[in-house]
């Protein structure tokens, strides 16, 4: 057993899977629920305190209390209006970091994740307790992308590394070379969303492609795919998910994989070159 992990737990299933992973391990747990954020549900019964997304000086004053040695930070958050705020004094102080940063997600996380280690706790990625939701590599089902789909997705690793350069999203939607989408503060369900009205009706059908940015917090931003995107990107007509493999995770993998053998879907896994 490691030492005690505290959870900063936003929208979505991920605190869930960790505190499943916790109680499988035995491994003690707090858990930080960002107000207007995290799912009271997922957090259940769990060791839990709420606190608004401006209070640092609370958030960590929470963690020192309950003995935390390792944070993670899980979920996504709706990032707030100045005007609706309310940060404390430490909240103050990391806001003015945060405007001094001047840019996108990772620019904001390294700043969260910096004043979270000057408190002294080691801020972990996901994937350190969840090894398991790891994206494998190569195909995951019995359906593999054909020639066109490899091109497509060659294409979106290019404008992943060249646009996430500049910070700007982890996911883009190709068809037959052509750029139909990229992922910018909606998120990929949105982005598969606002692409169906644009693909072409004839030709290949097109692959959502997810990856890291360069130089991404994956510590704190990992790509994440599940069973709602698998059936999102079918449901649109695209002909499958490429993702980095080792470097996504890939939450309810059998149920999703069963899914997309059904649907002619491929899933597969991205190998650096």
């Amino acid at each position: 057993m490691t030492g005690k992990l505290g959870i900063v737990a936003g929208r979505g299933a991920l605190p869930g899977k960790l505190l499943e992973a916790c109680r499988t391990r035995d491994r003690p747990v707090f858990v930080v629920a960002l107000e207007g954020e995290a799912d009271d549900a997922i957090i259940g019964d769990a060791p839990h305190a709420h606190v608004r997304i401006g209070a640092a000086g609370k958030l960590i004053r929470l963690l020192r209390q309950q003995r935390c040695e390792d944070v993670v930070l899980a979920g996504a958050i709706t990032r707030p209006s100045l005007s609706t705020l309310r940060p404390d004094r430490r909240g103050i102080r990391v806001l003015g970091r945060l405007v001094a940063a001047r840019g996108g997600d990772d620019s904001l996380l390294a700043v969260v994740i910096e004043e979270l280690e000057g408190a002294g706790f080691r801020v972990i990625g996901a994937d350190e307790v969840l090894a398991e939701l790891l994206a494998p590599a190569g195909c995951w089902g019995a359906h593999q992308p054909d020639a066109a789909a490899l091109s497509d997705i060659e294409r979106g690793v290019a404008v992943i590394q060249s646009l996430g350069a500049l910070d700007i999203g982890q996911a883009v939607i190709v068809q037959q070379g052509r750029i139909l989408g990229v992922e910018a503060a909606e998120g990929t369900d949105i982005l598969i969303a606002r692409c169906a009205d644009l693909r072409f009706d004839e030709g290949p059908a097109g692959v959502l492609v997810k990856m890291s940015k360069p130089g991404q917090q994956r510590r704190a931003d990992m790509p994440t795919i599940g069973l709602r995107t698998v059936e999102g990107a079918a449901k649109t007509g695209l002909a499958g998910i490429a993702v980095e493999a080792d470097g996504a995770l890939a939450h309810d993998r059998d149920e999703a994989v069963a899914l997309a053998d059904r649907l002619g879907f491929f899933l597969y896994g991205l190998t650096a070159t």
